[in-house]
């Protein structure tokens, strides 16, 4: 073949390697297909030391607020700031509150360097953005009809309260059940949120078991860990009819369903969120 020829195919040759380069570099550029409604903040006012009430009003947008539906679901914020990475926040409200007010609460942890941090300086009418509600939140099914599950146990350390929250005001018959403990874990009673709602969820058939790692002198009741306090107390009289729900730190979880599992608790009626 003559050098005339060659040429040619040389820059054929080129040019397709050109164009699978840059084919494969179109795939690897991550697109950002999740949709994105704009809504304005509500109110930002102080839930406990670093933990905050958010709540934002999503009554123009009919169909985000009713894709709430199950205590435990989540969505993604991000502020209007493009240097900032979106979060992810469980809904701290029940679905009703979304269908009557058309609103999400939610409880955030102030973190040093956060989207959450910067979340939680914004003020009312600020505008901030919401994905789609995501998971499949808490399956009470699987510790239902109450009659045949008397005993519920909750575990919540932190910030994790909140989806619990969301559950006790949603309501999942606890009214209709013998043993309904939530033990909630902070480091004390200062960065304890909600305890202005304990007598309310008492009312419902939940008793409040608080417990505190760090606790001052005058704290008489439970100290430590969650874990620790639930493994002091038990109570589990008869594990098949049994079920729990976990949020917060891993390692509490981890613990507890360690216990519950070797008390004989079946796993699927162990309901976690993290």
């Amino acid at each position: 073949m003559t050098l005339s020829k060659l040429k040619p195919l040389r820059h054929l040759s080129h040019h397709l390697r050109l164009r699978s380069s840059l084919a494969v570099s179109s795939v690897a550029v991550p697109q950002d297909t999740t949709l994105w409604t704009p809504s304005p903040l509500i109110n930002v006012s102080p839930a406990a030391e670093s933990l905050f009430h958010i709540t934002i009003d999503v009554s123009e947008s009919p169909e985000l607020a009713a894709s709430y539906t199950k205590a435990g679901q989540y969505l993604q914020l991000r502020l209007q700031d493009p240097n900032t990475r979106p979060s992810f926040l469980a809904i701290a409200s029940p679905p009703s509150v979304a269908a009557s007010k058309g609103v999400f609460e939610f409880l955030v942890k102030s973190v040093a360097g956060s989207t959450a941090e910067l979340l939680c300086g914004l003020q009312k009418g600020d505008v901030v953005e919401l994905s789609v509600v995501m998971g499949k939140g808490f399956d009470i099914d699987q510790i239902s009809p109450p009659e045949n599950y008397q005993t519920v146990l909750i575990f919540a350390t932190g910030s994790g309260i909140s989806p619990i929250r969301a559950l006790i005001e949603a309501g999942f018959g606890a009214d209709k059940r013998s043993d309904v403990r939530l033990y909630y874990g902070a480091r004390n009673l200062n960065r304890m949120a909600y305890q202005e709602r304990f007598k309310d969820w008492e009312s419902s058939g939940v008793e409040i078991v608080p417990v505190l790692s760090q606790p001052d002198y005058s704290w008489t009741r439970e100290r430590g860990y969650v874990q620790d306090a639930f493994a002091r107390a038990k109570r589990i009289f008869s594990p098949q009819s049994t079920g729990a729900v976990l949020c917060g730190r891993r390692q509490m979880a981890e613990d507890v369903t360690s216990i519950l599992v070797s008390d004989g608790v079946p796993g699927k009626r162990i309901l976690k969120n993290f």
